[in-house]
């Protein structure tokens, strides 16, 4: 939904309650969000004003952002004037959807000073415009020139409020003035737009909200009649509290908000805090998908490269299948140079004495003669010999490097949190075949990605997924870091240790004392959450291997993750009768 005229004028009714609250932090995150911080009768509170295109809006917010080292210009001025002043008043106009915060405080010689902070909410347009006490711009999160110059946001002019063509709503005194307006004949879809392209600060999501609230089936005057009548409810109860939010789904499983009456008056702020933890969530779902995409695009790159590689190296090898023959041939034409005219010929049949003296024909340069060519066939059988020896080896570490991608495919398709993707990004940084690949990314997120804590300490902060079997607990890695650091560092030695056979997925760790024996269904569940954290997850029988802590080493210069064991047995579970059981 739109932060449209309704919800704009509920909220400044709501931040009309900070009157008297300093102002002692303002913080700019990024190029379109500032954060004022207020304290007032011995509480805190942050105050979010985002002008986003997509997300504008403002509110109280309790979800800090991180902010660069060094503050923007706009929010060193806004420093400058707003610090130690007094929150004086908070208006809106009718269904505007601009919020005016007026100031006030004393300057060093205690002369009165008064500013207001102007916020438009109005999608591409959206602004944020101080003033001085004469309603001058001192400056504005973006300048605006306009070709006719009526509405310049540039400092020092003249602020000028910003204009609509739409209807005010609340100059309709009755619902005869509404159904003048709004025809009977509309069609229930297009009563949304209509409405919506008729009055200013009125949403499309919200008449939808209403028209679900209502139960309205069909487009009349009766029911033209009782959405007036709510439309008019809502809006009186914004400036008494009586609203909460409801939530509408469209296109699977997104939402939207819209804003609706309450019986009761909510409790103060609700509404501030409820869109504080819509838009984070939101934002974070988006954030998330952004930047997984980009780092799996970034993988998938890679990968693609050295499937390329491989193809080539395989096309190399199978030149290799002939190198005997060449071999062969060379043998031969030197065996029977005494026999053979010196001179060139295109081809020569000669009996392979390796063949029971079949007569096999050998197709020669006609440019060279017979001994040249021998010695050619031997140069080319030497070469390709060197070549399966060298690419042999190229293939192995290019098979390894190719398992390596490929297992970090799978800890992006099985990542749920910011957190861990950024654990992924800081894995591949470290990695030279990502080198190329990761410095542009990393320099954009250079404030997001955390070093890892991960270290042979073993009472180090680490987040694994922690299950509870019977009297037992089960620990799951969430990528190839957290794997290693389990397996090798956290774990004890006559713990269990658990892994899907040949198949990419987290290390699981059974968690034992130096004399327990867990019976055949505790290892028979631990293999199934093994198996529903791996790549085989959708699959109905999946092969699990399992052996103690002791038996599994890392082989030095292997990748994240990468382990060899031995002592193992093998359990075939179904992972799909696993059910979670977090704890």
């Amino acid at each position: 939904m739109a932060f449209d005229g309704i919800v704009t004028r509920a909220i400044a009714s709501e931040l009309q309650e900070l009157s008297g609250a300093r102002i002692d932090k303002i913080f700019q995150p990024n190029k379109n969000n500032i954060l004022i911080g207020c304290y007032l009768n011995k509480k805190n509170f942050l105050i979010n004003i985002n002008i986003d295109s997509s997300n504008y809006r403002i509110h109280l917010t309790t979800h800090p952002k991180s902010n660069p080292q060094v503050a923007p210009n706009f929010c060193m001025v806004l420093r400058k004037h707003l610090l130690g002043l007094h929150i004086k008043n908070v208006i809106t106009n009718n269904l505007e959807r601009v919020i005016t915060i007026e100031f006030e405080g004393f300057d060093e010689v205690d002369d009165i000073l008064n500013k207001k902070l102007i916020i438009e909410l109005m999608g591409k347009h959206c602004n944020i415009i101080l003033l001085d006490e004469e309603n001058n711009i001192i400056d504005s999160m973006r300048h605006i020139h306009q070709e006719n110059g009526f509405r310049n946001i540039v400092p020092h002019t003249k602020y000028v409020y910003p204009s609509t063509e739409k209807q005010n709503f609340l100059e309709c005194s009755s619902f005869d003035d509404f159904s003048k307006l709004v025809p009977t004949t509309s069609s229930l879809g297009d009563l949304p737009s209509i409405i919506a392209n008729l009055f200013n600060g009125i949403s499309q999501t919200f008449i939808k909200g209403a028209i679900y609230e209502l139960g309205i089936e069909s487009v009349n005057s009766e029911s033209l009649e009782k959405l007036y009548n709510y439309i008019q409810t809502v809006i009186y109860n914004t400036d008494n509290g009586k609203l909460e939010f409801g939530l509408l789904t469209y296109k699977k499983d997104k939402k939207d908000y819209y804003i609706k009456t309450s019986d009761d008056a909510k409790t103060a702020f609700s509404l501030s805090f409820f869109l504080d933890d819509f838009y984070y969530e939101k934002e974070s779902s988006l954030e998330f998908k952004t930047y997984r995409d980009s780092v799996f695009k970034m993988i998938l790159e890679v990968l693609n490269k050295y499937k390329k590689r491989l193809d080539n190296m395989n096309k190399k090898l199978a030149e290799c299948d002939d190198m005997q023959k060449y071999q062969l041939y060379g043998e031969l034409i030197t065996a029977n140079l005494y026999r053979i005219d010196n001179k060139p010929v295109s081809e020569i049949s000669l009996e392979n004495y390796y063949d029971n003296n079949k007569e096999i024909v050998i197709k020669l340069d006609s440019r060279y003669y017979p001994s040249i060519n021998a010695k050619r066939f031997f140069k080319k059988y030497n070469k390709l010999k060197n070549t399966l020896e060298i690419v042999t080896k190229q293939k192995d570490d290019t098979l390894k490097e190719l398992n390596y991608i490929e297992s970090i495919v799978y800890e992006l398709e099985a990542a749920s949190t910011l957190d861990e993707i950024y654990s992924i990004f800081e894995e591949i940084s470290e990695n030279v075949i990502f080198s190329d690949k990761t410095r542009k990314l990393s320099s954009e997120k250079k404030n997001k990605v955390k070093k890892s804590s991960l270290t042979k300490n073993k009472n180090v902060s680490f987040n694994p997924i922690k299950y509870t079997i019977g009297n037992y607990q089960l620990l799951v890695g969430r990528n190839n870091k957290e794997n290693d650091y389990l397996t090798l560092k956290y774990a004890s030695k006559n713990d269990i240790w658990f892994h899907t056979k040949d198949i990419h997925g987290s290390h699981a760790i059974l968690r034992l004392n130096s004399n327990d024996i867990p019976d055949e269904d505790v290892l028979i569940r631990c293999a199934e959450i093994a198996a529903a954290h791996s790549k085989a997850k959708s699959s109905s029988n999946v092969p699990v291997d399992y052996c103690e802590v002791r038996y599994v080493k890392k082989t030095s210069g292997s990748k994240p993750g990468m382990v060899i064991y031995a002592h193992n047995h093998t359990l075939y579970v179904n992972p799909k009768v696993h059910t979670s059981s977090n704890v």
